[in-house]
Formats: structure tokens, sequence, C-alpha cells
């Protein structure tokens, strides 16, 4: 395309958005409404996703040992763990260890352990935190590793955590199936808001294909006009969802300060890298496929 034809076409499309203004306005309207409302969905998603994730890398298997055990099965029961093919993280934890962390839990009532809290006295065991790769997979890896040799028992918060994985994973389900029913709605309204504009200008087509214009030379005005209403269209949510997530973050933060938010500047590039195409797809689809049946002449 020359750039003579590019201009021609550009200038055309924008006085084409002036002169049916209340339309432009419309359509604009529209794909605001449908994007802002995609957007904060995924804005409220990625946080969930966060603060589930952040669920799931806390829960870990504890595997006390067996106090009978020597040390020859210790060292072996060490080695099996490291070697375990779905496991991330090995971490031994001595019992005087356990002891002190108890004291800090405890902090002024640290003194209630006097007594029991050294050598023999100390009535916790030696353990191991496990970490594995995937969270899901602690019941099953649990199940698994509760047969090994010096293994005493296995505490990873059973019948809470399965419930837990249960339930992200529907909500996770939820939230796709959401999205994609926004982004189809996205579809047919601004599709349907374009054809009318299209509607309107039905006897310019006819007339312009009439004098022999080419299909092409008809549509590319409209396919302008529909890249500029899309872009448009994204960037006011793109600048709504900024300052209200903006907002929202320092709320949070200073009054539900224990809730892990994605910053403002991370969200931003993931929502925009989504809206800003969306919308311009769907502006020029919309106007492509609005148009051709006004091409049948």
């Amino acid at each position: 395309m020359h750039i003579r034809s590019l201009l021609y076409f550009l200038g055309e499309a924008l006085k084409s958005i002036v002169r049916n203004g209340w339309m432009s306005i419309a359509s604009v309207g529209v794909v605001s409404i449908t994007l802002l409302l995609l957007g904060s969905f995924m804005v409220i998603s990625f946080n969930v996703d966060l603060v589930t994730q952040d669920i799931k890398e806390q829960i870990q298997i504890v595997l006390y040992l067996d106090e009978a055990c020597d040390e020859e099965t210790r060292l072996e029961l060490q080695r099996m763990l490291a070697l375990h093919p779905q496991m991330e993280e090995v971490r031994y934890v001595s019992k005087d260890e356990a002891m002190q962390r108890l004291k800090k839990q405890l902090g002024d009532r640290a003194y209630l352990l006097e007594g029991i809290d050294t050598g023999e006295e100390n009535p916790l065991r030696d353990s191991y935190e496990l970490k594995t790769k995937i969270p899901e997979d602690i019941p099953l890896v649990a199940e698994e590793i509760a047969d090994y040799p010096g293994v005493g028992y296995l505490d990873y918060g059973q019948g809470v955590v399965e419930p837990l994985f249960q339930f992200t994973g529907i909500m996770r389900w939820i939230g796709l199936m959401f999205m994609a029913g926004l982004a189809l709605t996205a579809i047919f309204l601004i599709a349907h808001t374009i054809r009318l504009t299209v509607y309107i200008r039905r006897k310019e087509i006819m007339i312009m294909k009439y004098v022999g214009a080419t299909d092409w030379f008809i549509r590319w005005p409209f396919i302008f006009e529909g890249l500029i209403l899309g872009l448009v269209g994204a960037v006011i949510p793109l600048i709504v969802i900024y300052y209200g997530y903006q907002a929202a973050v320092i709320w949070l933060q200073s009054n539900i300060y224990f809730i892990p938010l994605i910053p403002t500047e991370n969200i931003m590039k993931e929502i925009t890298r989504v809206i800003i195409p969306l919308g311009v797809v769907l502006g020029v689809l919309g106007s492509s496929i609005s148009v051709r049946r006004f091409l049948k002449v």
C-alpha cells in the first residue's frame, strides 16, 4: 500500500468517525465497557493466582523421624528423599532447631519451656521439611514416602490441603470460562455496533461499487475506522484500570497489608499485552465482517 493511499484511507476513516459521531462514540463505548470488564476480571484473576500460589508454596510435608532408627537408616532415608524425582527441597531440622523455633513463636512465654528445652529432655523429634516441585502432588508423595525406612509419621495438613487444591482448580476453570464468555460477548457487541455504522453508510458503499471502486478500495477506510475505534476503546479501560488498581493497591497495603498484590507496573504490562491487540483485532474484524454483506451489489 502506497503512502498516498494509506493517508487517503486514514483520512476517510477519520472523516467517517467525525461524521458519524454518536455511532463512533457508541462503538468506542461498547469496546471500552466490554474490555474494562475483561481487564478488571484479569486483574482479579492474576492476584487470586498470586495469593493461591503463595499459599501453595507454604505447604510442605514435615517428616518426623522414628526415634528408634539408627544412623545408617537415617542416611538411607536422606538418600531416598534426595533422589525422589518429585522432590524440590529436602531440609533437615534437628530437634534442637525445632525447639528454638518454638521458643521464638512463643515469644514472651518461652519461659514455659525451661527445663525441657535441651538434650534428652527435649520432647521434639528430628524431622525433614519437604517441598515438591508441584504442590498438588504433596498428598501422593506423602503416601509414597510414608513407607520409607526411618519414617515415624508425616504431617502436611491432611484433610485441608486436598480440598484447597480442588477449590483452586475449580476457581481456575471458572475464571477461564468467564474470561472466554466476556471475550465472546465483546466480539458480538462490537461487531453488532460497527454493523450499524456500516448500515448507515450502505448507500455510499453501493454508489462507490457502481462507479467501479474495487472491494478493497471500499473496505480499507472501514478497516482503518475499526482499527482506530478499537484502539481508542482499548486505551480508555487501560487508563481506568491503571488508576483504579493503583488506588486499590494503596488502600489494601494500608488496611490489609498481609495480602500479596502484583505491582501496578507488572500487572499493567500483562493487561496491555491482551487488551490493546484484542481491541484492535475486534475493531478490524467487526468492520471487515460488517462491510462484507454490503459489497455484494
